[in-house]
């Protein structure tokens, strides 16, 4: 049976076999499939509580962006067209 440290203070030295045995390429396939892991600030989270409520808000923020600038695919292979010409 193992020892539990009740102290919750880290060992001065740690063995190998106190670690388990490991296993090769446990989360293999979740980092191929990859992550957009995003830290934000408390007060952020505090407004947006949810994953669809942040993507809701961002979505609509980028809307907003592009109708201020009011570019579009047309306006941009104009310019490039003018700049090349």
């Amino acid at each position: 049976m193992k020892k539990v440290n009740e102290s919750g203070e880290l060992r001065p030295e740690y063995k190998r076999e106190d670690l388990g045995q490991g296993i090769r390429g446990k989360y293999y396939d979740s980092y191929q499939k990859g992550t957009n892991l995003v830290l934000i600030n408390p007060e952020v989270a505090k407004v947006f509580p949810t994953e669809a409520a942040v993507n809701e808000a961002l979505m609509s923020l980028i809307k907003v962006a592009q109708k201020s600038t009011g570019l579009t695919s047309l306006s941009i292979g104009r310019a490039k067209k003018l700049r090349a010409g």
